[in-house]
């Protein structure tokens, strides 16, 4: 009897060791597409995607991970194939000696939609819009099954994502963080971004940041320039984005030595502005203008016409977009302008933004990197 207790004793503390070293690796590996990646390791992993018809599809992602356990992000681009001021933002990112430093992981994927940008389209070649079909599912459409990959292989595996968008072809956006401003979380991380604008954005169904929100995994939209375009501001605000909420997170030290926090603009709603005449518009506000009520912004003509319409903007507020072609359509969209109505606040926290600030940087890596004419 004695012998038979000792052996089940044995037991029982063999299997709570073995239990615990499972625990222990399940804490310490991180596995990505199949791939473990170490700590303080970078690894650049391929997930494939359905094909193109017979012609293989890959999704390529680099996980850096640091030395030091913490959060784990993802930062994704070109959801939308034409939208491609995320892939620059991503590359200069990635090579930025301070995550020599990083601790957590981040997780980055410059390209999500690898068939839409091959064919520079916003969409998947069944003309599905990727952004509307999360969180997927494995035998759904084309869309869907993409999504569904995205989620599993990705999302599911982070604790906060950040999404990278430009305007819709022929439209420019000014830098904005797009985010519920209700929830003090996320609108502390908006801040942190250093975009020139925040604007509060509801949840669209179907949309990676509602999905992964629904999940647990709250998500910044970053929205800047304009599609099948590089513009060097937004690039530059993004990168430096991305570094500030590592800092925030916990992820980075910081590196600058901050005296004045800037403040972004926050404004709850916003409102598309519409030509009601069609012919030739001629703009005269840019992004980041500040408008007042009744102000003329755009003058519409006919091509063999004299007679001119005005547009006026309907109330207080920034452009934070606009068209970017000058023929229009009535009903087209013209200027996004988001209500403020201290508009003399408003052009003081956009002087900072202006193009001589960014470009001197207190963050001297940042200062180094080349700059696109």
């Amino acid at each position: 009897m004695r012998i038979i207790v000792l052996m089940l004793l044995y037991c029982i503390v063999f299997a709570e060791s073995v239990g615990a070293q499972k625990v222990s690796d399940a804490n310490t590996s991180f596995i990505l597409g199949g791939v473990e990646v170490a700590r303080g390791s970078t690894e650049n992993i391929i997930i494939e995607l359905p094909k193109l018809y017979n012609t293989p599809i890959q999704l390529p992602v680099r996980v850096i991970r640091g030395k030091e356990d913490g959060p784990v992000i993802f930062v994704s681009a070109a959801i939308h194939g034409d939208e491609l001021n995320g892939i620059e933002i991503i590359r200069r990112f990635r090579n930025l000696q301070i995550l020599e430093k990083l601790k957590g992981t981040v997780i980055l994927i410059p390209v999500v939609n690898v068939y839409g940008m091959m064919n520079l389209s916003r969409y998947l070649p069944d003309r599905r819009d990727l952004n509307r079909h999360f969180p997927g599912c494995e035998k759904g459409s084309l869309a869907s099954r993409i999504a569904d990959i995205f989620f599993d292989e990705i999302v599911s595996k982070c604790d906060l994502g950040i999404d990278i968008h430009t305007a819709a072809i022929h439209r420019s956006n000014l830098p904005q963080i797009r985010t519920n401003i209700d929830n003090a979380h996320i609108l502390k991380l908006a801040k942190a971004f250093e975009a020139p604008v925040i604007l509060h954005s509801e949840l669209r169904d179907g949309s990676l940041r509602a999905t992964a929100q629904d999940m647990g995994v709250p998500t910044l939209l970053y929205e800047a320039g304009e599609a099948l375009r590089f513009d060097e501001q937004s690039i530059r605000i993004g990168v430096k984005g991305l570094v500030n909420i590592l800092i925030a997170k916990g992820m980075l030290e910081d590196v600058e030595d901050k005296k004045d926090v800037k403040t972004p603009i926050i404004a709850r709603s916003s409102e598309w502005i519409r030509a009601k005449e069609s012919g030739i518009i001629r703009t005269i506000k840019a992004l980041g203008d500040t408008v007042s009520k009744n102000e003329i912004i755009a003058y519409i003509n006919a091509p063999l016409d004299d007679t001119s319409f005005v547009l006026l903007a309907p109330f207080d507020g920034i452009i934070i977009g606009k068209s970017e072609i000058p023929l229009i359509q009535e009903g087209d969209a013209v200027f996004h302008i988001a209500r403020f109505k201290d508009l003399e606040v408003a052009d003081e926290k956009l002087e900072y933004f202006s193009e001589d600030v960014i470009k001197n940087s207190d963050f001297c890596e940042f200062n180094d990197q080349e700059i696109i004419e």
